[in-house]
């Protein structure tokens, strides 16, 4: 079986995605499995090559991606693909390559947020981790919040816009903002991860507010706006599973800005989120048993009612002086997998790729037993039926 590892597209969280992609590619190989590293340029343009599986290439500061793009591109054969994906070097008599199953490490647009896992889909070819419905509904933070709602999932309030409501409404949109929730906000684009885009807005004076909606729309067409939680405890629980579920232990996010920003999760000390800076997280984090069992459970149900399957992190806020627990945002693909909380939780990273890629091969195989043929005699009767005047042909 030889496994494909798509990373990179043309996402804001794109160097992200490279960081995971490599991160898969040397856990598969040294579970022994042939392993296609696939990268997704900026401009959409599909490179492989073994060169590609290696993190030095891409922070070589002498490689010019631009220069070899050549070298490495190949085609999507839509031609040959079904039930593999069959990828062709650009050229006369190219060589072929062929996928047998799909690990996406994409994050953010045109990756996670069903866009990627729509092509596996038609083609037939199995996937780690969530499907199209899911991977998209989960990117919108605001879809999101209001399926919390429609489920009496606690989250905090809210409200969202498109960037054209904004242009043409703007004053409306603000006083609106201004008048309905309480400060200090949070404005964020709906589908960015890896805190991109985000502003906290301590006040409603002046126009710090619109300039942060603007800030935000440079990344996105869509805006949130939510109330900040004071005294607060960043929490994350993972889940991985498609129908048994495993909740992971959780993890307490210390982060010294008034965000847990870009800085703090991948930079800072070698990156919280990479599970490198030890001194901005805390595992498991710091709640009494009855608080954090209740998050394990809420983050099964979650997982659920979104219809989930792989793997996928679900981030809390909790406020530690009302001891209320808000459901945050959902990732459908967390950064590196979240290894180090999983292996905090007793699960090693090749383990938990075993698994990854047992849920996937599962869920191809249940998917294939669903029926999708339907015998039907309305084109027999359309034959002979009449549209106005005229007969069909």
């Amino acid at each position: 079986m030889n496994i494909g590892v798509f990373f990179g597209s043309s996402s804001p969280e794109h160097d992200v995605s490279i960081i995971t992609g490599e991160f898969i590619i040397s856990g598969l190989k040294k579970l022994g499995h042939s392993v296609t590293p696939i990268y997704l340029t900026k401009e959409r343009k599909w490179l492989i090559g073994e060169e590609l599986g290696s993190l030095k290439f891409f922070t070589d500061e002498n490689n010019n991606l631009k220069e070899v793009e050549d070298k490495y591109e190949y085609l999507l054969d839509l031609s040959e693909t079904k039930g593999k994906m069959v990828f062709v070097k650009k050229g006369l008599f190219g060589k072929k390559i062929e996928i047998d199953l799909a690990f996406p490490a994409f994050h953010g647009a045109y990756g996670e947020d069903g866009t990627i896992q729509g092509v596996f889909e038609l083609i037939g070819v199995p996937y780690v981790g969530c499907n199209v419905i899911s991977s998209s509904l989960t990117l919108d933070k605001a879809l999101t919040k209001a399926v919390y709602e429609s489920a009496n999932i606690k989250t905090t309030k809210y409200i969202s816009f498109l960037k054209s409501d904004f242009e043409n409404n703007k004053n409306e949109i603000l006083n609106r903002l201004k008048n309905e929730l309480k400060f200090p906000v949070f404005v964020k684009p709906v589908h960015l991860g890896s805190s991109i885009g985000i502003t906290k807005v301590k006040n409603s004076e002046g126009n710090e507010l619109e300039f942060a909606i603007e800030a935000g729309l440079y990344y996105d067409d869509k805006i949130l706006v939510e109330e900040s939680v004071e005294n607060l405890m960043d929490v994350t629980c993972c889940v991985i599973g498609n129908n048994e579920l495993q909740a992971s232990e959780l993890q307490e996010s210390v982060f010294g800005s008034e965000l847990f920003d870009f800085e703090e999760k991948y930079l800072k000390d070698g990156g919280a989120q990479l599970g490198n800076a030890q001194d901005g997280i805390v595992i498991p984090a710091r709640l009494d048993e009855k608080t954090t069992n209740e998050i394990k459970e809420l983050s099964k149900k979650i997982y659920k009612l979104f219809g989930c399957s792989g793997i996928a992190r679900v981030d809390y806020l909790y406020n530690k002086e009302t001891k209320e627990v808000y459901a945050n945002e959902i990732n459908t693909l967390p950064g590196t997998l979240y290894h180090h909380l999983w292996k905090a939780s007793g699960l090693e990273f090749e383990e938990l790729l075993k698994n990854l890629i047992g849920f996937a091969s599962e869920k191809f195989e249940e998917k294939k037993k669903l029926n999708y043929a339907f015998d039907s005699v309305i084109l027999k009767q359309l034959k002979s039926a009449k549209l106005g005047s005229k007969k069909l042909s």
